[in-house]
């Protein structure tokens, strides 16, 4: 489905909704389509902000995509984008397998290379 389609569909409902406060009228959504929304809109807001050379998002980004976690899995995307963020933060190769949000303990090296 087209991402800006669901979203106007989901705010024409919202309208209707207001409109028609009674619970007999409201439609309900399974709780998993509710839920792949919401993590497709996050994949989508945090690669943004990576784009924009966020290297915390850079990191979740290469997680994302590792995992299949709000994008279909893609490795070599995943890869790409924990190099990306590696070459400024070294601990991102340490987590580049992890799960979404997995962040290299205080205790791991985190060393600022000076030629990011």
């Amino acid at each position: 489905m087209d991402h800006n389609n669901s979203n106007n569909n989901r705010i024409n409902k919202d309208k209707n909704m207001s409109r028609n406060s009674s619970p007999e009228i409201e439609e309900r959504f399974p709780l998993a389509a509710v839920v792949n929304d919401c993590v497709r809109r996050w994949f989508l807001d945090t690669l943004k902000e990576a784009k924009a050379g966020d290297i915390t998002m850079q990191v979740l980004v290469g997680q994302m995509y590792n995992s299949g976690y709000g994008v279909t899995m893609n490795a070599r995307k995943g890869n790409a984008w924990i190099e990306k963020a590696s070459r400024s933060r070294s601990s991102a190769r340490k987590v580049g397998d992890k799960r979404p949000g997995y962040n290299a303990s205080d205790s791991d090296s985190d060393k600022v290379n000076a030629e990011a």
